[in-house]
């Protein structure tokens, strides 16, 4: 099974590096062709590449440390190491296109020459590479927020070499060069949304904060149904990463029933699994006599 899991991550880390060359590449080709057409919509593509280059890159260094066993300098591991990258790259990407904002507005005002079909047969090419890259990733994006970015990132290239390509031909057919910049806006506003809607979950990690998808209070009134448990307080609930729910709590248990103090945490602690599939649960145990005095429901 760990042989499996050990040629698996290394066939995917394979992959990456296919797509990391493939971006590379297209990137000198779109950059040069935006440069030699006057396209600042084409070279607004190619900056997106790059950007898509690099995050893999990121991404893979990250999936690399994030393999790396707990110690005791690091008790927790390195698990954190991907939504760190992942924060890295939406951040980069939000300053990237708020440039593009920028060079768009100024090229509205000056006007620049293009020549159409260049920026056609080299969105042209772009799109055919964003296609293979965004295969060479999708499997892998399914389990890794950073390889999801990734993947998203070429989806959205590929929209922007289809776009790009639109707007060549809107040039050559009519010498509407306004549509250039006016593509370069459109491709800007995509990369923002798409950097703001998804950097909210790589802080939510970074930040230990709840996950989405479970409700402290239904949490409390569960375990407070539990029979002999009859408080709950000084309550954490985090992601670890992306898949691995964390929950830390005091549970009071009725005086009477201390004797079964075990057996009602293991019921609290199954129920937990089961219900909100939680993966580490720790849980301390007090009697109502001896309760904290003054706790927090919610954290400390």
């Amino acid at each position: 099974m760990a042989h499996q899991h050990l040629h698996n991550e290394q066939a995917g880390d394979k992959r990456i590096w296919w797509a990391i060359a493939v971006n590379l590449v297209l990137t000198v080709a779109q950059i040069a062709g935006g440069i030699v057409s006057g396209s600042l919509s084409l070279v607004a593509d190619a900056i997106h590449n790059l950007s898509d280059a690099i995050s893999m890159v990121i991404a893979f260094v990250a999936r690399r440390i994030a393999r790396r066993p707990a110690n005791e300098e690091w008790t927790f591991g390195y698990v954190r190491a991907e939504m760190i990258a992942a924060l890295i790259n939406y951040t980069t990407l939000i300053v990237i296109g708020l440039y593009l904002v920028y060079e768009a507005i100024f090229r509205f005002f000056e006007p620049q020459p293009v020549q159409g079909w260049t920026v056609v047969i080299i969105a042209a090419i772009a799109l055919v590479v964003d296609t293979i890259t965004a295969l060479l990733t999708y499997s892998l994006s399914k389990s890794s927020m950073n390889i999801r970015a990734a993947f998203l990132h070429n989806v959205s290239d590929a929209l922007g070499s289809v776009a790009v390509i639109i707007a060549g031909i809107v040039i050559i057919l009519y010498d509407w060069v306004f549509v250039d910049p006016l593509i370069t806006l459109m491709i800007a506003r995509y990369i923002l949304w798409q950097a703001f809607t998804e950097i909210g979950g790589a802080i939510r990690i970074l930040m230990s904060a709840t996950p989405k998808n479970i409700d402290p209070k239904e949490v409390i009134s569960r375990s407070l149904a539990i029979s002999g448990v009859c408080g709950v307080h000084h309550l954490h609930i985090w992601l670890m990463d992306e898949h691995r729910t964390s929950l830390e709590a005091h549970i009071v248990i009725e005086d009477q029933l201390m004797s079964r103090s075990e057996d009602i945490k293991n019921e609290v602690k199954k129920m937990l699994k089961d219900t909100f599939s939680m993966h580490h649960i720790t849980l301390d145990v007090e009697s109502s006599a001896g309760e904290c005095s003054d706790a927090k429901t919610i954290g400390h």
